[in-house]
């Protein structure tokens, strides 16, 4: 019998979860070449939680990080301090992370520092712009400079890895594992709470149009965020009894306070507390346009064929623009209600971006990241 592959998963947020669901997944049911174990910071206490439910994972270690208004620094140091002695102790083969995280950055120096092989699921995503995304695109960096496997969602991204002199043999194109992750969830009943919501906004049963909206991003405190709600509520007013915009509004304050000051009590906006995975992606299902600056969104919203405008100057998502899925229109409000209402007013507009091919896999990536840490093993 062959040495098993000890391999560790260690994540922190939300969108890490989600896109690492389906990997623990596909190595779990392979028991006979891996053991795993699986470790989250809580990086992100209360949205993490949730994914973990939906997903049905149980950690094997829970470093229980979060703490109020905390910087990142002390997180960065709490990291390294906490994760240290569970990758001493457990000495895996391969310790895998997901995006761009100051989960995924501190973990990739321990696990440099350490001697384990890193695989970097989402690998090669760049804006070239080392403030933006803030601190995504020097965490995402780091991680690519260590990194013994690149598991690049597409060929776009793995050119990024090639200019940057990354041998081509430990580059391995898979897909997103969000898109897994995105057709398992998509197969589940849609939640009561979400239903009666889409009943509610006049949607489910009702002529109105969803627009859906999340934006929550660093770089986008202050004059953006409060510019993005000035569009919001133009866009409102414009189309007062055609459509009903969600916003599931981030609990920091730097998002809470501008988006409450502006947009409370605008009668077709509804501010919400933060959604849970399953109904988010219930509602992005309903949507006719999303105004987003996620990541993640910019990869699951073309899957669900709904045209999406995004809230930020740079995208490391540029596969989207490219395919027509996505629309790069930053913070300007006039900017941002034009494209909008053209999107709202344009038939043929809002099928060319709904019609368009998601570039971002197939809904197999995690099969073959599987594959190439099998075939790792074997060269």
């Amino acid at each position: 019998m062959e040495n098993k592959l000890r391999v560790s998963v260690v994540f922190g947020t939300r969108p890490e979860a989600v896109k690492m669901a389906p990997v623990i997944k596909a190595l779990k049911e392979r028991p006979e070449h891996f053991e795993v174990q699986v470790c989250v910071t809580a990086q992100h206490r209360e949205m993490l939680d949730q994914v973990l439910q939906v997903f049905e994972i149980t950690p094997d270690v829970d470093l229980d990080l979060m703490l109020p208004d905390q910087q990142l620094p002390q997180l960065t140091a709490r990291i390294f301090t906490g994760l240290d002695p569970v990758l001493t102790a457990y000495r895996p083969d391969w310790l895998l992370i997901q995006g761009d995280t100051t989960t995924v950055m501190a973990a990739a120096i321990l696990g440099f520092y350490r001697q384990i092989k890193i695989g970097h699921v989402e690998a090669g995503l760049r804006t070239h712009d080392k403030w933006q995304p803030f601190p995504e695109e020097i965490n995402r960096r780091i991680a690519g400079v260590v990194a013994d496997l690149h598991f690049a969602p597409t060929q776009y991204n793995r050119q990024n890895l090639l200019r940057e002199g990354v041998p081509d043999e430990i580059i391995v194109v898979t897909g997103n594992p969000a898109i897994d992750a995105l057709h398992q969830i998509t197969r589940q009943p849609a939640p009561p709470a979400a239903d009666e919501l889409l009943k509610d906004a006049g949607i489910l049963g009702g002529t109105r149009r969803l627009v859906l909206v999340t934006a929550h991003r660093r770089e986008n405190f202050g004059q953006p965020i409060r510019d993005i709600c000035t569009a919001l509520k133009q866009l409102a007013h414009a189309y007062r009894d055609e459509i009903t915009i969600v916003y599931p509004v981030h609990l920091n304050p730097n998002i809470q306070d501008p988006v409450h000051q502006i947009l409370e009590g605008v009668d077709n906006i509804r501010l919400l507390p933060p959604l849970d995975y399953l109904p988010l992606v219930h509602l992005m299902k309903h949507a006719s346009l999303i105004l987003t600056d996620s990541g993640g969104i910019q990869e699951e919203a073309p899957s669900l064929g709904v045209p999406t405008l995004v809230l930020r100057e740079r995208t490391e998502r540029q596969e989207g623009i490219a395919a027509g899925t996505l629309k790069l229109v930053g913070t300007d409000p006039e900017i941002i209600f034009i494209e909008a209402q053209q999107l709202l007013d344009d038939p043929a507009a809002h099928a060319a971006m709904a019609g368009a091919v998601n570039p971002y896999g197939d809904g197999h990536a995690a099969e073959r990241i599987v594959a190439a840490l099998l075939a790792a093993k074997k060269a």
